[in-house]
């Protein structure tokens, strides 16, 4: 074939290619490259989670209010359930959780509910009520601290607790703590966190 020719065809045989294949329609994937569907269902699910403190429940309405962000990005977000989302037990107001769910805006629906727990820092240990009462009976010195807020704590605490909030222990800090740092220091709250 002449070369001029092939010039005036390769355009209208590209033209062709595109028409009858499609343009944009593959999603390429590189080699070595094979976890790439993986991970963005891994974003997606990202996408579907709310991680806060439930700061309302109606039953009525079967609704969940969770306050997601921090400081001035903190955003209230309402959620609906149903009778087939589990741990609907989790969303307790006040705790945090997190809240696993479908659909977008005011279609989203919980699928699953977890208590969001806190991380223990490094050189602690979490203590079982069994072994609190062990301790308290022991005889040994300790400082029991219930960290709930001040109107919890006066509705009720266990006998020999003070109350240093979380909000009061994150201010002044080591400053509400004895002075004694061989004295053991034991802290709750009002359910996992």
């Amino acid at each position: 074939m002449n070369d001029t020719i092939l010039k005036r065809l390769l355009p209208l045989a590209c033209g062709a290619a595109f028409f009858v294949a499609g343009c944009g329609q593959y999603n390429l994937v590189q080699a070595g490259d094979a976890a790439a569907p993986a991970v963005k269902a891994d974003a997606q699910k990202q996408e579907n989670v709310l991680k806060g403190k439930i700061v309302g429940k109606s039953n009525k309405a079967k609704t969940i209010s969770i306050e997601v962000g921090k400081g001035d990005a903190a955003k209230t977000v309402m959620v609906k359930f149903d009778d087939n989302t589990k741990g609907i037990e989790h969303a307790v107001e006040e705790n945090a959780a997190i809240i696993e769910f479908t659909g977008a805006g005011k279609n989203r629906l919980a699928t699953v509910i977890k208590p969001k727990l806190a991380k223990l820092p490094q050189g602690t240990s979490e203590m079982k009520t069994d072994e609190l009462a062990a301790l308290m009976n022991s005889g040994k010195k300790y400082v029991l601290v219930d960290s709930r807020p001040a109107g919890r704590f006066h509705e009720g605490t266990i006998a020999g607790s003070i109350n240093i909030p979380v909000p009061d222990m994150k201010k002044n800090g080591a400053a509400l703590l004895p002075k004694d740092k061989d004295i053991q220091l034991v802290f709750y709250c009002g359910g996992p966190t």
